[in-house]
């Protein structure tokens, strides 16, 4: 999955109710920034330096351009490394940041980011280590209210972050499953010949709609109608039918009386190998292992998540 097809799914996570929410939980409990952002983001945005919950010593050194560059050559390692699992690394100041990616079917669709904290206790050597960096990149920064904010900066022991990280991993993977729906629930200005071409969609999505068919039915030509669709819903019309078809064959695959056949034609796909494909595309596993997963316990697993921490620089 490219950038840009992620692009719409990634919209939807971000503005999504269920981030929010866990968005300001996670923060309220645990004191640390939390952001989401795409694949091959421009980390000079700031995502994570909300007041509420930013870190001043990274707030000052992200006004000098040298030590920037260098945090900004951190992310985009982080992003590089954690394309399949979380990846934690240090900064040279020896402050973590974590990465969890949110993968939908065999995409990635985005990240989770946290941290700007120690796992150790702030210490002189430490922060030696950190002004000699500084004065080796010709940084200019007041190191006595630098060093101040250093010794001010949180501290979580290591298997406490860990935890956090864990949190993280099994929220990136509900935020996964419900990308879809998501994505499919953007909304259109009411009346709109989007608008009026989605519920002749989800009325007949068990029939072959073409483009053309239902552009003549709300009264628009071909080409028009493809480019507002694809500016409203962040879907072009035929990923968007597959999308709604795979929502409902979800909800049939739950009913073990139906044979994923049946299911297939019923949701209005031609052929069994096409619905295969198209579900494995979207969620990322075949109807069939999708299934087995519903009377799987959903109890957490025990196993550890390693963090790795490097040393960066």
């Amino acid at each position: 999955m490219s950038p840009e097809s992620s692009s719409p799914l990634w919209s939807a996570l971000s503005e999504s109710a269920m981030f929010r929410d866990y968005q300001a939980a996670f923060e309220k409990a645990t004191g640390l920034p939390l952001s989401i952002h795409p694949p091959g983001t421009d980390h000079e945005s700031g995502s994570m330096d909300r007041p509420a919950v930013g870190n001043t010593f990274c707030a000052l050194m992200a006004r000098t351009n040298r030590s920037c560059e260098a945090c900004l050559a951190l992310q985009r390692k982080l992003e590089e490394e954690a394309k399949l699992q979380p990846k934690t690394l240090k900064c040279f100041a020896g402050l973590c940041e974590t990465a969890v990616p949110v993968r939908m079917g065999e995409g990635l669709i985005a990240f989770l980011q946290t941290g700007r904290i120690l796992i150790e206790s702030p210490n002189q050597r430490q922060f030696s280590k950190t002004t000699r960096e500084l004065l080796r990149l010709g940084t200019e920064i007041d190191l006595k209210q630098l060093e101040e904010a250093y010794y001010a900066t949180r501290v979580l022991a290591p298997d406490q972050y860990e935890s956090m990280v864990r949190l993280l991993t099994i929220f990136a993977g509900h935020l996964a499953a419900a990308g879809n729906q998501l994505a499919l629930q953007r909304s259109a200005p009411e009346d709109s010949p989007v608008s009026r071409a989605r519920k002749i969609i989800d009325e007949g999505y068990r029939e072959e709609l073409s483009l053309g068919e239902v552009a003549g039915r709300v009264n628009v030509s071909a080409g028009y109608f493809s480019m507002m669709f694809k500016k409203v819903t962040g879907l072009n019309f035929g990923d968007y039918v597959a999308r709604l078809r795979v929502e409902k064959a979800k909800n049939l695959l739950q009913n073990p009386k139906f044979r994923i056949s049946e299911v297939a034609y019923e949701v209005g796909f031609q052929s069994l190998s096409q619905f295969n494909r198209t579900f494995r595309r979207i969620l990322g596993a075949s109807p069939r292992a999708w299934r087995a997963t519903l009377g799987v316990s959903t109890k957490v697993r025990r196993n550890r998540i390693e963090v790795f921490c490097e040393n960066g620089g």
